[in-house]
């Protein structure tokens, strides 16, 4: 996608652009075309003779053609089509029914029974029970490292025992501490893993993963993309050595997507851009505000200065999104409730990503092998003051697209609520 001198365009004119080829948005041998593809609906895809259906099985099995339902058609190749294009050095993108879909799709293209699996002990709860779960049942051994650690990585891949895949989280989606991409996947590479990154918190418009080292980006598509709460989706871009063996075995599993949820997550791209600048803006006031607190032991967002993880976003990341995390200070589970059942703008739920913003009560403890939580030593810089043994009471925000002044006020009326007993 460039301009007519030849230059890239700039990521808020991609995301209106991407997808949209001719070929998706206009009919053969009839003048015009509409903006958005169609939604095609489609289990049976026919053909003009039986030498059509024969050439058809033996030609290549790629998005563009015509074969079967499973296959897709149009409206699942354009959203395929648009996220490669987003994805800087993506040769290719599979389409999943769900972001845990995506995360199962990627480990069983890449690991072999024998071979070792290494995740990020920060990552996505699914993540890790896929990995120690279905994975274990197939003969892959899951073990956690610190993403923290890039000397304690390295000693990990040293020890024996191929290792199949690497998979990262920037920034991990609980307790959002970013890790050194580049380094930890020139790491894994040098050992012969395939390394696989869950990018759904900065997205191919904040963090160009491939670019960084990474050889699989896997979305949830249900976060930023969806962008409305409405759809499950996740996918899976990735280098053409790593496409071609997501298509063979998303195909062998029989994963597809509907036409309309893939048009419904085209409808959501169109404004991603958007949608993600104003909530990371919102945020970083929310966060800034919330740093102030007597009641907040530690913000835990990286694109705020002096928080944890800051310095690594700011040298590799060109966006954030609403998603971040704070701890209570001196506070237990019963004051936590108390503050997230009295406000009014946050809904409690899980997930994150859509226009509405949601407050989640969470306990990173209970889903950690190697990383302590609260980190030892404290949280130290500006977040800080002191640790103890009960700064560890955390809750998640998704900032969505309210107006920050009004759910600062809401946060306002929760913590007057957790201090006067409701």
């Amino acid at each position: 996608m460039t301009d007519p001198n030849g230059r890239k365009h700039r990521t808020a004119t991609r995301v209106v652009e991407a997808g949209r080829r001719r070929q998706w948005t206009s009919v053969p041998d009839l003048a015009g075309g509409v903006v958005n593809p169609p939604v095609w609906r489609a289990s049976t895809h026919l053909y003009e003779n039986c030498a059509a259906l024969k050439e058809a099985a033996a030609t290549s099995n790629e998005d563009g053609r015509f074969f079967y339902g499973r296959r897709g058609a149009p409206t699942q190749w354009a959203l395929a089509d648009a996220l490669t294009g987003l994805e800087e050095g993506a040769f290719g993108t599979m389409l999943y029914p769900s972001g845990v879909a995506a995360i199962t799709g990627a480990y069983l293209a890449v690991c072999r029974p024998g071979e070792r699996l290494l995740i990020a002990d920060n990552s996505y709860d699914p993540s890790r029970s896929i990995g120690t779960g279905l994975m274990a049942s197939y003969g892959v051994k899951a073990e956690f490292f610190d993403p923290l650690d890039v000397e304690g990585f390295r000693r990990l891949c040293a020890q024996d025992g191929k290792i199949g895949a690497v998979l990262l989280e920037a920034p991990g989606s609980l307790t959002m501490e970013v890790c050194d991409v580049p380094a930890l996947a020139a790491t894994a590479k040098e050992a012969g893993a395939w390394v696989l990154i869950d990018n759904t918190w900065a997205g191919p418009t904040g963090f160009s993963a491939l670019a960084h080292g990474c050889d699989g980006v896997i979305t949830a598509l249900t976060k930023h993309v969806g962008g409305h709460s409405d759809l499950m989706m996740g996918s899976v871009s990735g280098t053409e050595r790593l496409y071609h063996r997501l298509r063979r075995t998303a195909q062998q599993l029989g994963h597809v997507v509907s036409p309309d949820d893939a048009a419904l997550a085209l409808r959501g791209l169109r404004t991603l851009d958007l949608r993600l600048r104003q909530e990371s803006a919102s945020a970083l006031a929310v966060a800034r505000w919330l740093r102030g607190r007597p009641e907040v032991a530690a913000v835990l967002c990286p694109m705020l200065e002096g928080a944890p993880g800051h310095d690594l976003w700011k040298r590799d990341f060109t966006g954030g999104c609403g998603l971040f995390t704070f701890v209570l200070k001196g506070r237990d589970a019963a004051a936590r409730a108390r503050l997230i059942d009295a406000l009014r703008l946050f809904g409690i739920g899980y997930s994150w990503g859509g226009f509405e913003s949601l407050a989640l009560p969470i306990d990173p403890g209970s889903c950690r092998s190697v990383r302590d939580w609260p980190p030892r030593g404290g949280w130290g810089g500006p977040d800080g003051g002191g640790l103890d043994g009960s700064d560890r009471f955390a809750v998640r925000l998704s900032i969505g697209l309210e107006d920050p002044a009004d759910l600062i006020a809401d946060l306002d009326h929760g913590f007057a609520a957790m201090e006067n007993g409701g």
